[in-house]
């Protein structure tokens, strides 16, 4: 709305200086009638040049308003470079134009000069850099950091139940190639990735429609830097430096990398990690195996939160429910696992009256005789 308010004024300005011209040096005689074509024709070629490069300059936000006011200035003095240029082509061609008339083409001229230069800087992203040494218009972020969404984070879902619970302050964006991307993936041959596809546009439709979750589709052009990236993930961490914010991923390749290339990135699974249960060795737990390990005796289970457990001496217990002494536990950001050794089976422990519940102690007895 507001480059179109600033397009409106400049045309008024435009037809402004041709009426005061007019006003002022009224169309009589052959020279009166060149004056005012050499303006008239001036006038459409400056303003049709200048809405051309207007329209094709890649549309951006307003980085500072000083950029502006900079803007301004070298218009003005790009401007008068102009004029001295416009006095030497009417001495050489021996146009003999007017006072006037030279006026108003470098009226003009100043005025086009004047608009493309600051367009240019409103249409600028929001780290500004000119070839002027020392001139730097950095954004100044205020209030929260914008958290960017990778695709693998969307499709995971968990950032609408973390944004809902007021854990994340703080604008969702997600730029265009990433939306590029899932729409990729939801249209893929594969049943599997097109299902997965299909949920994360579910998944951010409904963190649009929610009215707690901030969450911004990036259509902006993407600054040459980003544009030029190969592959999404070198795009990601580009596009997340150059708008000051931090990135959210579940992919624990990208979140090391992230950290080399010293973009701030957190990892939705280490955060998930780190609201788990401690595991103490000592504790009891019951788990169910599933399937045999890959050494010797060894019993594979899971918890209810996807946790694996590995059990010694549970191989030939499959498809029953046991208790297990914890003997270690590993937490990585590729998840977390639980190691420790069988000690009984679950409804054994239920026919002698003990009751055997998470966290308790190996050995420990809740029941009412051994309180008595």
């Amino acid at each position: 709305m507001l480059v179109w308010m600033f397009r409106f004024i400049f045309f008024v300005m435009i037809i402004a200086v041709l009426i005061l011209n007019l006003s002022a040096d009224p169309i009589a005689g052959e020279e009166g009638r060149r004056n005012f074509y050499v303006i008239l024709l001036s006038g459409a070629v400056l303003v049709l040049i200048t809405l051309i490069v207007d329209v094709f300059t890649p549309k951006k936000s307003l980085a500072a308003l000083a950029g502006v006011f900079f803007g301004l200035l070298a218009g003005m003095f790009f401007s008068w470079g102009a004029a001295q240029i416009i006095d030497l082509v009417d001495e050489i061609y021996l146009l003999r134009l007017s006072p006037i008339s030279l006026q108003a083409i470098k009226w003009m001229m100043g005025i086009c000069i004047c608009f493309l230069t600051i367009s240019v800087v409103m249409r600028t992203k929001d780290d500004v850099r000119f070839v002027v040494p020392y001139v730097h218009f950095a954004k100044q972020t205020k209030g929260a950091r914008p958290l960017v969404l990778d695709t693998s984070v969307i499709i995971d879902g968990r950032i609408v139940d973390l944004c809902q619970s007021k854990m994340f302050d703080a604008p969702l964006i997600v730029p265009r190639f990433v939306l590029n991307e899932l729409q990729l993936i939801a249209d893929s041959a594969d049943k599997l990735k097109r299902n997965r596809g299909r949920r994360g546009l579910d998944i951010l439709n409904k963190m649009q429609m929610n009215p707690v979750i901030d969450v911004e589709i990036d259509d902006t052009a993407a600054i040459p830097e980003v544009e030029e990236a190969k592959g999404v993930d070198q795009k990601l961490m580009l596009f997340t430096k150059s708008c000051s914010g931090r990135l959210a991923t579940t992919d624990y390749n990208l979140s090391k990398v992230a950290q080399v290339r010293e973009v701030d990135v957190i990892n939705i699974n280490d955060l998930a990690n780190s609201l788990k249960v401690v595991a103490l060795p000592g504790e009891t737990m019951e788990v169910k195996i599933i399937k045999p390990g890959e050494e010797a005796e060894q019993g594979i289970g899971y918890l209810a939160d996807g946790t694996m457990v590995v059990v010694e001496g549970a191989r030939n217990k499959i498809a029953r429910e046991v208790v297990i002494s914890i003997t270690s536990s590993l937490q990585t950001s590729a998840g977390k696992m639980i190691f420790g050794k069988f000690e009984g089976f679950v409804q054994d422990r239920n026919r002698t009256g003990r009751q055997v519940s998470y966290g308790k102690p190996a050995g420990v007895s809740t029941s009412q005789s051994d309180k008595s």
